[in-house]
């Protein structure tokens, strides 16, 4: 993604024909990655146990690097100054709260209780994964499906702040009290706030700062104009390859569970494809409902359907173990989101159309 060079007119085709070789091929590019992850983890003898050798707050050292790298280049494009004009857009910022922090875990309860009913660990797994919101790849996504930027930083934000506030006491709730008042099998979460900060703090804040300081130490050095015209392009790809290398090395580490157990792959697929979709659909519809811009939009759905995964993973193997049919749910998350979301990511290209859109509003870089 680059900067804002096309009018709101651009027509789909169009738009799709601007976008990168690497950005057009790229479901292309995941599914290959995946089958060389699980490939990788099958073949060759010891991997898994290398890459988990050494861990970031319970996260394979590669993955951390792999997320770090990806996040970094849509942070520097991030122009901060515009901040404040997503921080009055009580709207939107109120809407982001709802769909995140009370129906996305509310939703992902029921799929999970009436699709995995006789499949406890799994359904767990994912009520944790449910509670993990997305303060990584959603970026990614909002990114490729030219949505506003500025807001996707500002929603991941508040996204974190809430997790560190709120996540344990949900988890809680949805795992032990819930499920009492309804009569249904309880569970336990035993994980703190600090382990829940330590996550933020190193997936989030650290790309975070980095882009920040790239955006004010670059326009300082060479100006807007040319920081935007020749810096970002050059670490723009990045992003995508660490995309690239943190799906293969997550299939890597997990491969012979996913290739073990097909079954149950496919029983936890399947509240996840439910919940990924009405997540992102009531997000466009809450948007458009409420008058927003196409890019708002697409940031509000994009951040309501992405999750934490890596916090899901490591607080499902801290607390279950890594063999645990938790820690496979968590593993699952990323196998189906990656794709779904990509895929949503040209349905929203494809709805440019149909919504007003902001004065500037992002193009996709020319090949």
């Amino acid at each position: 993604m680059s900067a804002p060079t096309s009018t709101p007119a651009t027509h789909h085709e169009s738009v799709a024909a601007k976008l990168s070789t690497l950005d057009r091929w790229l479901p292309a590019w995941i599914i290959l990655a995946m089958a060389a992850g699980l490939l990788l983890g099958r073949l060759v003898p010891g991997l898994g146990d290398a890459l988990s050798a050494v861990e970031v707050d319970g996260i394979s050292l590669p993955i951390a690097l792999g997320l770090l790298v990806m996040m970094y280049p849509v942070l520097a494009k991030v122009r901060y100054d515009r901040l404040d004009t997503v921080t009055r857009d009580r709207r939107m910022l109120l809407s982001s709260l709802v769909l995140n922090w009370v129906l996305g875990p509310a939703l992902m309860f029921a799929l999970a209780w009436l699709l995995l009913p006789d499949l406890p660990e799994y359904r767990t797994g994912l009520i944790i994964v449910g509670l993990a919101r997305c303060i990584a790849m959603v970026i990614i996504w909002n990114d490729l499906a030219c949505g506003d930027r500025e807001a996707a930083a500002v929603l991941v934000a508040l996204n974190s702040v809430f997790q560190v506030i709120a996540f344990a006491a949900l988890g809680w709730f949805y795992l032990s009290v819930l499920p009492g008042w309804l009569g249904l099998e309880q569970a336990a979460l035993d994980v703190s706030a600090w382990q829940i900060a330590k996550s933020v703090l190193t997936f989030l804040g650290i790309p975070l700062l980095a882009g920040y300081l790239s955006r004010r130490l670059g326009e300082k050095r060479w100006g807007r104009a040319a920081y935007e015209k020749s810096f970002l392009p050059r670490v723009g790809p990045w992003a995508l390859y660490g995309l690239l290398f943190t799906i293969v090395v997550l299939f890597a580490l997990q491969g012979e569970q996913i290739t073990n157990r097909p079954i149950d792959v496919a029983r936890i697929a399947l509240p996840l494809l439910a919940y990924f979709a009405i997540m992102w659909g009531g997000g466009y519809a809450l948007g458009k409902a409420l008058g927003l811009s196409y890019e708002r939009t697409t940031t509000l759905a994009f951040t309501a359907a992405g999750n934490n995964f890596e916090l899901a993973i490591a607080v499902a193997i801290a607390t279950f173990g890594v063999t645990s049919g938790q820690a496979l749910a968590g593993v699952v998350g990323p196998l189906i989101e990656v794709p779904v979301l990509v895929a949503l990511v040209y349905v929203s290209l494809a709805l440019r159309n149909r919504f007003p859109h902001q004065p500037t509003s992002y193009a996709v870089e020319s090949p």
